[in-house]
């Protein structure tokens, strides 16, 4: 046992997690932590970001790439309210993230005191917990059971707010190995897998549908077996990709507003769909009177508050989903379904993804990025249209290959994201696409980047406008382009060069190949700025209160 102040304790917490990198920025409140982490800075890796909400990305991009509890740090005031951003990002797509914040000293709690927020109230709403410590004797314990709940169960963002004089007072600590996190199994009923097994085994058209909760259940494996065994088309939502192997033959693509024809048209038809860790976002329903009209539906979920949420089900399974998985291949004689997975596979001939391979677009990019890597990168998004690319023309294999923000629809996660992944994930080439209008949100990470010597190469999709909304202007509002143009002269290529990152202009589509393969071998922070047409679309769309079958692309608007 030693006396330690509160900011060691916390230091020796975070270690006790295994924790090797955290990512913040300092201020008056928390420099008790900072000059602490300046003693163990050999065991803790700390990136300055540029801005307290890169460092909340950050963190996220750390836990999605690795699967770990990621870590950010901000000071009180201002410093926390710059995380929210970032912690409501990770609470919509439940990803483990840890936030330590300081607080002025308890004597000023309620005064309106210099740089005084409550960040605990705050962030209830977008906390799975939050706590705020003002007593040091309850420091330790915590911080410990904050990394608990972080990933236990449905994992998701926990709040720490500790007040500055219990980072300076001093108590007792001894060492205490991390709490074993165990997977939920015991809401897992026999009935409810006999249900599903006879639902299964008497499906003629079945579907499966895979979502974000089968990479966070680390669940790849089973679903592929499962898939084999069930004999049926796998279809994915943004947040899944990757949990399914995106060149397997039984694959059909993205599902929802910019999923493809055959995947939509898939769940319209089959007779039974199977959802594997997914929340029937409305982006995935679209219309939910009309979502699956003519399915059972077998829903397979850690979270009884998904049950009947969006979608009423006929049967589910509430769990860990690879524990799930694991019980229901152990029962499932394969099945077979050759006629069902003939006719999705003739509506994947027969409704393609489509572009035109005659000029430089988002799609040509993504696909020149997955032929480089081989699909074996880390593939990072902001939000719009080229997230919808990287969606649908990079083939991901395995899981936490995508990163992207899903729930909250967040312009400025990728960068932060990319280098969090990139601290985690030292082995991968990671790559951040990302639209002219995201990048501008927080470019000034490349600072971070540069800093650092991260080698992670930043892809500007640029069309000079807010290409999602202009989409959405375009084809629902008459054209009126209302604050989306952004033809000015902002040069990103001498922007990434002045913050020290190598960086290049692609205007042809030929000029793309050489360009990434330079940049993968240089091993440095690249920016490239590929420049597109400002009206080239994302297809297929659903419109916005449209059944998902209504699914239409550039074809359909020519008739």
């Amino acid at each position: 046992m030693q006396i330690l102040t509160g900011a060691e304790i916390l230091v020796e917490c975070l270690k006790e997690q295994g924790v090797d990198t955290v990512f913040g920025y300092p201020g008056g409140s928390i420099l008790n932590i900072y000059d602490a982490l300046y003693k163990h800075q050999d065991e803790i890796t700390h990136i300055l970001t540029s801005h307290e909400q890169g460092a909340a990305h950050a963190a996220d991009g750390y836990a999605r790439a690795t699967g770990k509890v990621g870590v950010c740090l901000a000071t009180s005031g201002p410093g926390a309210t710059n995380l929210v951003t970032g912690i409501a990002t990770a609470y919509m797509d439940s990803i483990p993230v840890v936030a330590i914040t300081c607080n002025v000293g308890v004597s000023l709690l309620g005064r309106d005191s210099f740089q005084e927020i409550d960040i605990a109230g705050v962030t209830m709403p977008i906390t799975k917990y939050n706590f705020i410590v003002k007593d040091i004797t309850k420091l330790a314990d915590v911080v410990r059971r904050a990394f608990t709940i972080a990933k236990s169960g449905r994992p998701g963002p926990v709040l720490v707010d500790i007040t500055k004089d219990v980072t300076s007072n001093s108590y007792d600590y001894e060492y205490k190995a991390p709490e074993e996190i165990k997977r939920q199994t015991e809401t897992i009923e026999e009935e409810d897998l006999e249900l599903a097994l006879m639902m299964i085994k008497n499906s003629e058209k079945p579907f499966i549908l895979v979502g974000g909760g089968a990479n966070l259940a680390d669940a790849g494996d089973e679903i592929r077996l499962f898939a084999k065994k069930v004999h049926a088309p796998v279809g994915d939502t943004l947040m899944g990709k990757g949990a399914f192997d995106g060149t397997n033959e039984l694959y059909t693509g993205m599902v929802g507003m910019h999923g493809t024809k055959a995947s939509n048209f898939g769940i319209t038809e089959c007779d039974l769909l199977i959802v594997a860790g997914a929340r029937f976002s409305d982006r995935v329903t679209g219309n939910t009177a009309k979502f699956a009209k003519n399915a059972r539906i077998l829903q397979l979920d850690i979270d009884p508050a998904e049950i009947n949420k969006n979608i009423r089900t006929d049967a589910h399974v509430i769990g860990d989903l690879k524990i799930i998985l694991r019980k229901l291949n152990a029962r499932l004689d394969p099945q077979n379904h050759d006629e069902w997975v003939a006719h999705v596979e003739r509506l994947k001939d027969m409704y393609p993804l489509s572009y035109n391979k005659d000029a430089l677009t988002g799609p040509a990019v993504v696909e020149a990025i997955y032929e480089a890597t081989e699909g074996d990168a880390i593939i990072v998004t902001e939000v719009g249209q080229h997230q919808m690319w990287a969606a649908q023309y990079y083939k991901y294999k395995n899981p936490h290959t995508l990163l992207t923000s899903g729930g909250l629809g967040t312009m400025g996660y990728g960068l932060g994201a990319a280098l969090g992944a990139k601290m985690g994930r030292k082995d991968k080439k990671v790559f951040n696409i990302a639209g002219d209008g995201c990048f501008r949100m927080n470019m000034n990470e490349i600072a971070t980047a540069t800093r650092y010597n991260i080698p992670v190469i930043q892809v500007v999709i640029n069309n000079h406008v807010l290409g999602m909304v202009r989409q959405w202007q375009t084809l629902f509002y008459g054209k009126r382009y209302s604050h989306t143009i952004l033809n000015d002269h902002v040069d990103f290529v001498k922007v990434a060069e002045a913050m020290g990152a190598k960086a290049y202009k692609v205007t042809k589509r030929e000029e793309l190949k050489p360009v990434i393969e330079e940049a993968m071998a240089l091993d440095i922070p690249v920016v490239i700025d590929c420049q597109i047409h400002c009206d080239d679309k994302v297809f297929p769309m659903v419109s916005p209160g449209a059944a998902i079958s209504d699914a239409f692309d550039d074809k359909d608007l020519k008739l």
